[in-house]
């Protein structure tokens, strides 16, 4: 993770030198063409200014006149008639100038004055020529000359300055990048520390799951992580703590019953009977171990729904019918009620498993001379089963939990009533796997219904 940081910091200092490097750059270039061009636009002006003067007045004493204001200035002067021959000066005239006079003679210029040289890096001076023009006959020229010794000066000081607040502001983007790198990646360090204490099973993370920002987000989801991990250490506990006492039961009694029917002196009566307890006993053990083979098929997706539309009332009326008996053995009146014509799009096999499984708990838990109700009916969109009782009920308490693998409302009497914790669970799957819902509701004492919803066409 410090790696993580150090690139980042890196990264960002990068992209910030080359903003800042392009942003210094065109400003520095920026002020320079400005101060450049203020130069030479104010020498361009002087010279024009003198030769508006000198247009008004062209004689010697305006002209010595001109001369002579120029000599305390910064910028020099030089009249020339119109052939190029110099009448005065504000200073002496040295070689450079010379040639720069020499090379206004061929370039074209206009009233209003032209740069003569603007090199101001390279060339001792920048030079301006305005010629003087009296009723349309040019009469001289105005040569205005300014030392490029101060601007190289200036610009150099510039240019320091600029270096100096490059400086600083690297310094500071640098600092500001280490503290904003730590700051980014100090919760991805304690997101990494507790990620390698979840893989070691200790599920004690403290993270910070109160920021409003990408790293909030993963914080809390690594907290959820967390928590669900620990929920299914804890269930995967108890489940194969809930296996090994379910199957420890049967398999006792099928030891202990094997050892008694291994006497000799054991009367016919008592081998038949307990035969018969070690035959319901293995049974219950098959039944058992299948339902766990099956959740666990589910549990690796490998539980596969076939689906076909069928026509939902008969497909009821048949496991009704073939459960009836049952009912009627133990007084309990089974009814139907089906809207006519309404298909579903389903998988029978795993369907039909649904419903005896439903039904089998309302025949296990309702009282005698009761009713167990199915109803079937469309709300929508959707096909609607419910399946009620009169039984006992389903204690508040225990409603969250029923659809847990393995629970059982009433330990006391599950075995009497051959329930093994397995029936919901494998309900709620294999509704969930065709894109339905199932829910309960309950009044102790009074009853239980279970409602199935599941779209038409799915």
């Amino acid at each position: 993770m410090k790696k993580i940081s150090f690139k980042l910091g890196i990264s960002f200092l990068i992209v910030v030198l080359i903003l800042e490097s392009l942003l210094f750059f065109f400003l520095y270039l920026f002020i320079v063409k400005e101060r450049v061009e203020s130069e030479t636009d104010n020498l361009l002006g002087r010279g024009m200014n003198h030769r508006d003067v000198l247009e008004k007045n062209f004689n010697i004493d305006t002209i010595e006149h001109v001369a002579l204001m120029e000599s305390e200035a910064e910028t020099k002067v030089v009249i020339a008639n119109e052939k190029f021959k110099i009448i005065d000066a504000s200073h002496d005239i040295n070689q450079n100038m010379k040639q720069l006079i020499s090379k206004g003679r061929s370039m074209d210029f206009s009233h209003h004055g032209i740069l003569v040289e603007s090199r101001w890096a390279s060339e001792p001076y920048l030079a301006t020529i305005s010629p003087i023009i009296i009723d349309g006959s040019n009469e001289g020229y105005v040569y205005m000359f300014a030392d490029t010794n101060p601007i190289r000066t200036m610009i150099k000081n510039i240019t320091l300055v600029f270096v100096v607040i490059d400086g600083i502001a690297i310094i500071i983007s640098i600092i500001t990048i280490f503290f904003l790198s730590q700051f980014i990646t100090q919760p991805l360090i304690k997101m990494k520390e507790a990620t390698e204490k979840i893989t070691k099973r200790d599920n004690d993370v403290i993270l910070d799951i109160h920021r409003d920002d990408e790293l909030g987000e993963l914080a809390r989801a690594i907290y959820t992580l967390s928590n669900e991990l620990e929920y299914l250490k804890n269930e995967r506990t108890e489940f194969l703590s809930s296996v090994s006492h379910e199957l420890r039961t049967p398999l006792t009694y099928l030891k202990g019953y094997a050892d008694i029917l291994n006497r000799s002196n054991l009367p016919a009566k008592d081998r038949e009977k307990f035969a018969s307890i070690i035959q319901e006993e293995a049974t219950h053990l098959a039944e058992m171990v299948k339902e766990l083979f099956l959740l666990a098929k589910m549990d690796k997706n490998q539980f596969l729904i076939h689906k076909k539309t069928i026509p939902l009332c008969y497909f009821l009326q048949d496991i009704i019918s073939k459960l009836k008996p049952a009912f009627t053995e133990k007084n309990i009146r089974l009814q139907l009620t089906c809207a006519k014509d309404v298909n579903v799009n389903i998988d029978p096999i795993r369907f039909r498993q649904v419903i005896n499984n439903l039904l089998d708990n309302a025949r296990k838990y309702a009282s005698e001379y009761t009713s167990v109700k199915v109803s079937a009916y469309e709300q929508e969109d959707n096909v609607v089963i419910e399946i009620t009782d009169q039984g006992e009920g389903i204690p508040e308490k225990d409603i969250p939990y029923i659809w847990e693998r393995l629970y059982r409302v009433d330990k006391s009497r599950s075995r009497a009533l051959g329930g093994r914790g397995l029936g919901l669970a494998i309900v709620k799957e294999i509704i969930e796997r065709h894109g339905g819902t199932v829910n309960v509701k309950s009044l102790y004492g009074e009853g239980t219904t279970f409602t199935i919803k599941i779209k038409k066409w799915n």
